[in-house]
This record gives structure tokens, C-alpha cells and sequence, in this order.
């Protein structure tokens, strides 16, 4: 089982390397229904539900890290995303949000693209692995609320990530 998953994410993974970042922000958008939500977040604003994520921390990583201006998931995520899977497969009413993340670098439009294909990224994998699209919501905060201050490598590379939000 965990090679069908290592392998399902390599193949998921060299599929995503053909849509490089858009190196300038500003050449115009693109819309789908797949899209993040990019606008003012204030905690419970129309997403629906209470966090509930504190109580599962100690279960399961709540949290999907990246590298430099990457949207690729890592395969060291596999099985931390196909026990998440598992878990909203397995409860219909469960229902989580992807929060995209990125670090202070590029501009503030750039990084909001790049959150939300990070948060993208994950939701197309707990698809992939039974989660229903009903059960996932996406937001992209762009670079507007690091976990780490600082302007060295080790705050840019927490800042770089995913966070998982169960709702009820």
C-alpha cells in the first residue's frame, strides 16, 4: 500500500512540473472553479465551522512545508496525506480548510498565486485519495500571516506551507 501511495504522488507530482510559476504576477489571472480564495480572512468568515484542528494536533501533522518558490509535494507527505484522506473518506460531515503560505519574498500578488497553488496542491491529492470536494475549502494568505519572523532561511522555510484546518 505505501508504494501504490508513493508511487500515486510521483506520478501526481511530475504531472504538476509541467505548469511552471507564472514569473510575472501581474501578465494577467486565471480563473477556475478550482481556485483559492483570496480575499479578507477574518477566522470564521463564510468558511463555515469552528476550528477544530488543536484537538487532532497530537494525532495527526497538521502542517505541509515546501521548498523555495515550489508547489510540488514532497514524498515524505504521502502517508500524512492519505491518513487525512482516510479520515474525511471515512466521515462525510468532516470537513477541512487549506490554508496556503508563503514567505516574505516576491510580491505580495505572486505570493498569494503561490499559497494557492500550494493549497491546491494538497487538495488534489486528498482527492485523489477519496476525500470528497464538498469536504475541502482553500484559501490563500500569501505571505500575510507567517509562523516565523525573520528574514533568514529557517523563517522562510516555516513560512513556506499548507496548514490543515479540520472544521465542524
Amino acid at each position: 500500500m505505501r508504494l501504490f501511495l508513493i508511487s500515486l504522488l510521483a506520478a501526481v507530482l511530475t504531472g504538476c512540473a509541467s505548469n511552471p510559476p507564472d514569473p510575472d504576477p501581474t501578465a494577467g489571472s486565471t480563473s477556475s472553479s478550482d481556485s483559492a480564495d483570496t480575499r479578507s480572512f477574518d477566522g470564521d468568515s463564510g468558511m463555515g465551522g469552528e476550528d477544530v484542528s488543536s484537538d487532532l494536533d497530537t494525532e495527526l501533522g497538521m502542517i505541509i512545508y515546501f521548498d523555495f518558490d515550489q508547489s510540488d509535494l514532497k514524498p515524505e507527505y504521502a502517508d500524512l496525506l492519505a491518513r487525512h484522506a482516510g479520515r474525511l473518506s471515512n466521515s462525510s460531515r468532516t470537513r477541512v480548510r487549506l490554508e496556503g503560505h508563503a514567505d516574505e519574498r516576491g510580491s505580495r500578488e505572486y505570493n498569494i498565486g503561490l499559497g494557492e497553488r500550494r493549497s491546491q496542491a494538497v487538495r488534489r491529492m486528498l482527492l485523489i485519495q477519496g476525500a470528497s470536494s464538498n469536504q475541502i475549502s482553500t484559501v490563500s494568505f500569501g505571505e500575510e500571516r507567517p509562523a516565523a519572523m525573520g528574514s533568514d532561511e529557517r523563517s522562510y522555510a516555516q513560512n513556506r506551507r499548507v496548514e490543515i484546518r479540520y472544521l465542524n
